[in-house]
């Protein structure tokens, strides 16, 4: 059982205020009938709508956030915003967390949920999840890189996986690891005296970043692309 005006927000962009104010002007039913009490329990199955549009409840929540340099792949610091300051705040639950981690100035795909085993999958280098960059380097690309790539670099704390580097361009590649560790791309690349101008994670696994969505804009997957997700890493 849950409070109504709390399930009401998790469905949908409406805060709580704005829940309350929808109940108090006979907007909301439960199970037809029309509710005056936002601290109404209701069960997991109760059929709740707004105007006469049902609500779907979702026990977690995944949403694809298009990140923007300058913020922290963190849910909260007292110094710098972060990428949890940009999603709309009905969707802020407490365990949301972002998938993995884009550095501060890298931008590009990042994915947020509360369904933990799902998050760990996806990061874990045994399911073998494909990640996507794209990057701009400060000096030309040789096909020499490319086989380092695909043998492991060698890096100070440990050796990479094998990746896949496409050249592009002199000075612009694809990257594609399975892991996400600290700075890794752009570790890899200066490793071969390719330092990073600009970074950009455009996949993960099947999800793909939404060229409808400015940086820092979010939304909700749908349901094809959670249940791709999930059969991507054996759920």
């Amino acid at each position: 059982m849950e409070r109504l005006d709390k399930r009401i927000a998790a469905a949908s962009q409406y805060s709580r205020r704005e829940v309350k104010e929808l109940i108090r002007l006979g907007r909301v039913t439960v199970d037809g009938v029309r509710t005056a009490s936002a601290e109404q329990k209701v069960a997991e199955t109760a059929a709740i709508a707004v105007d006469g549009q049902s609500l779907t409840y979702e026990p977690y929540l995944y949403i694809l956030l298009h990140k923007p340099a300058g913020v922290l792949t963190a849910t909260e610091d007292r110094t710098a915003p972060t990428v949890l300051d940009l999603i709309p705040a009905p969707w802020r639950r407490k365990d949301l967390s972002p998938v993995g981690r884009l550095d501060k100035d890298t931008e590009g795909l990042l994915l947020l949920t509360d369904d933990g085993t799902l998050n760990h999958r996806l990061t874990s280098p045994r399911h073998h999840v494909d990640k996507v960059y794209y990057a701009r380097v400060e000096a030309p690309l040789e096909e020499g890189d490319v086989a380092a790539f695909a043998a492991g670099i060698p890096l100070k704390d440990f050796t990479c996986l094998p990746a896949r580097l496409e050249i592009l361009s002199p000075q612009e590649c694809r990257v594609t690891v399975q892991e996400g560790k600290f700075h890794q791309v752009r570790r890899m690349l200066a490793a071969r005296g390719k330092p990073v101008a600009y970074l950009k994670r455009l996949t993960m696994g099947p999800l793909s970043l939404d060229d409808a969505l400015a940086p820092g804009d979010s939304r909700k997957l749908t349901r094809e692309e959670v249940k791709a997700l999930q059969n991507a890493v054996g759920l």
